[in-house]
């Protein structure tokens, strides 16, 4: 199976301690493909079996909507070309894309898909490139409609979303000492020693290039070569043409999926053009560019 999964570059430090604070407890599964870890501060053992429960069913729910390996909605879309009533989900992903692709001039473009898939089984690249384009997907409450053989990937802001549906699950169940690693990681309040959550950022080699401090805040990394596909092509692909700018982005924001998308989307683009994308989204920063 042809995997989309980044190479994860970002590491929180709390996982190296070596052993957690008495009073928290620790999830770890898997959702969208990624390894996935919560971390909860103050809390018993019972409480937790109950919120974990929680949040395997709501993995379960994002996957049914994102996944690309399974009958998902997003798989639907893709087969039959459009999808009925959408789910709340699916259409708040859509209208985060239209920001996105807004602010970053057409450089966040979930229609890559045909492309990726071509450059990955070594097929016509060009007939794959006549493909993009996200003004051509049609979004409403009544249906997402794609021009005739459009794919979509979501994999650029899925995983963020994921953090972020985790994060405010937890706040409505009262919990705000909290490490959620979705593949894109979202730290609220504070870690159990007390302070902010730290996360190391690191290249795909292992090599450390900086560290960033969260506290109801999140963190998204992408490098372009931590994913080789094809002949080794950077998984990450530009959908106006040309190479990836950076090895790696690191972005924060209150949002994981902003931060997600951001650094996909920046891999691709100079400075000037991340500041006046990041006009867009103010509470963003860049945390690394390497």
């Amino acid at each position: 199976m042809i995997t989309r999964r980044r190479f994860l570059t970002i590491g929180a430090t709390m996982l190296s301690a070596p052993a957690l604070a008495s009073e928290s407890q620790e999830w770890t599964g898997r959702a969208l493909g990624s390894a996935a870890r919560i971390v909860l501060s103050g809390v018993t053992a019972a409480a937790a079996v109950r919120i974990f429960a929680k949040v395997e069913s709501l993995v379960r729910q994002v996957e049914a909507q994102f996944s690309l390996y399974q009958d998902s909605e997003l798989v639907r879309l893709n087969r039959n070309g459009w999808l009925s009533h959408p789910d709340a989900s699916m259409r708040d992903i859509c209208d985060l894309v239209d920001r996105m692709h807004e602010a970053t001039s057409g450089l966040f473009d979930p229609t890559i898909q045909p492309l990726w898939l071509a450059i990955a089984k070594g097929e016509d690249l060009a007939k794959a490139e006549a493909l993009i384009g996200w003004s051509r997907v049609r979004h409403s409450l009544a249906e997402i409609r794609l021009d005739y053989r459009m794919q979509l990937t979501f994999n650029g802001i899925a995983q963020g979303y994921a953090a972020d549906r985790v994060a405010a699950l937890m706040r409505e169940e009262g919990f705000n000492n909290v490490l959620v690693d979705m593949g894109e990681i979202s730290g609220l309040g504070e870690r159990p020693a007390g302070g902010s959550w730290q996360a190391e950022i690191v290249l795909p080699d292992g090599t450390r290039v900086a560290s960033a401090s969260l506290s109801n805040r999140a963190l998204a990394t992408s490098s372009p070569s931590g994913t080789l596909i094809g002949h080794g092509s950077p998984h990450i692909i530009n959908p106006l043409g040309g190479a990836p700018r950076w090895q790696l982005v690191s972005i924060s924001a209150p949002e994981a999926a902003v931060a997600d998308a951001l650094s996909t989307a920046f891999c691709l683009m100079d400075r000037p053009a991340m500041d006046r994308a990041l006009q867009s989204f103010p509470h963003a920063r860049i945390e690394a560019l390497v």
